[in-house]
């Protein structure tokens, strides 16, 4: 188990660093926050005290009723200075967000609240995730300060690019999403041989992901297809992947870069998905099955162009293709988990996932509606519904990534009742 030092300084992004510590708590690790008081303008020491199980420090003087410890750690007999001993126990410190100010004040080796001190007296490796306005964030004196703290060894979460606290503007500036945070968390950890903290929660366990949309060709240059861009499966396949699960992605035809750490399957078609899922099926543990794969294909797709020249029309017969999932819920052993998708256009979507939870004989059904331009299809944005026999679990709108997380939260659960689902 690793013991994280999370610091928050001042922004409206700090709402993001409750999440990363959630996610850092479920991934094993032990967590403390030091927060600079301009941060409690936007959450408060109780929400992170409810999460990590441990006092949160804002101010140098202040007692530590934990005395330096983190969760799992025995307590010292003796109080010691705050900042110090926090500091000098933590295996890692992460600062997300990092403010302009703060990250100006680390650059020049200021120490006037109890976050900088801390920073200054750790000697564990520093991750900054900077959150601020994009004109902020491009300023030189940001940017050279950024070049400074990189040239001293620390670790720079890139921000990303979208709307800002702002009304109406956007930008690069974005904090990174906590999966991100964590992930690179993760990495540096594992770089400096930080290995012996718990199990993950997804330990030994072989997940298979679909992801993408299936073409069917109607012609050597032509084919038939749908816009999913596979984000939402492979966000997912990152989320199991680090939770510790073993990962092999059936990807059909997808441009983003596969994530860290799984097996990578290229396919096109519907039926070349269905053979490559038979194959990894029987040694899998989940199946989630996040690709749009194509309802039908044409009957003939010809090995040539079709011309364009003498047609008025052109009439194309289609027939349906094998519906991969029920067919893989047909091979499911004692144990196995399944995981499908419904992509519907409005109506009810807790009636929708019902009717194919039980069609499907599926575990889970997960319903988005793609009716809303804003999330879903080539959106980094999703909101869905997550249905099982046990009840239902609403997602509102956020980040893939941090929708991947809730889905894998519903598969622990899943897995998590008397055993593994038979």
């Amino acid at each position: 188990m690793a013991r994280i030092l999370l610091g928050v300084s001042g922004g409206i992004s700090a709402y993001k660093a409750v999440e990363l510590t959630r996610l850092a708590g479920k991934a094993g690790h032990s967590v403390r926050v030091v927060q600079t008081e301009r941060s409690l303008e936007f959450v408060g020491r109780a929400t992170f005290e409810g999460i990590t199980g441990a006092p949160v420090l804002v101010d140098e003087f202040e007692r530590d009723p934990a005395r330096g410890a983190f969760p799992g750690d025995p307590t010292l007999e003796h109080d010691p200075i705050s900042h110090l001993a926090v500091a000098r126990r933590a295996d890692l410190f992460v600062i997300a967000p990092a403010s302009a100010n703060t990250i100006a004040k680390l650059a020049h080796g200021l120490a006037d609240n109890l976050l900088t001190s801390a920073a200054l007296a750790a000697t564990c490796p520093l991750v900054l995730a900077p959150a601020m306005n994009n004109a902020m964030y491009e300023n030189a004196a940001t940017r050279a300060n950024l070049e400074t703290l990189r040239s001293r060894g620390a670790v720079i979460v890139d921000p990303g690019v979208g709307s800002l606290a702002s009304r109406g503007e956007s930008g690069v500036g974005r904090l990174a999403e906590p999966a991100e945070i964590l992930a690179r968390i993760e990495s540096v950890l594992a770089d400096r041989g930080a290995s012996a903290y718990a199990p993950k929660s997804l330990d030994g366990l072989r997940v298979l992901v679909t992801a993408g949309g299936t073409r069917e060709p109607i012609d050597s240059v032509r084919y038939i297809g749908n816009r999913s861009s596979g984000r939402m499966g492979l966000a997912i396949a990152a989320e199991a992947a680090r939770r510790g699960a073993e990962v092999t992605v059936v990807a059909a035809n997808v441009a983003l870069d596969p994530p860290e750490r799984v097996n990578w399957v290229p396919v096109v078609t519907a039926a070349e998905l269905e053979q490559a899922c038979r194959k990894a099926f029987p040694d899998s543990d989940v199946l989630v099955m996040a690709a749009a794969v194509a309802d039908f294909r044409p009957a003939e797709a010809l090995d040539d162009k079709i011309k364009k020249t003498g047609r008025d029309q052109l009439a194309l017969e289609l027939e349906p293709t094998t519906d991969v999932l029920s067919a893989l819920s047909e091979m499911q052993r004692p144990g196995q988990t399944l995981v499908g998708f419904a992509a519907e256009h409005g109506g009810d979507p807790v009636a929708h996932g019902r009717v194919k939870l039980e069609r499907k004989r599926v575990h889970a059904v997960v319903v988005n509606d793609i009716s809303d331009p804003a999330i879903g299809f080539e959106s980094d944005q999703n909101e869905v519904t997550i249905v099982t026999a046990a009840g239902v679990t609403a997602v509102p709108r956020a980040a893939k990534p941090a929708v991947a997380a809730a889905i894998v939260d519903v598969v622990e659960d899943l897995r998590s009742r008397e055993g593994a689902p038979a």
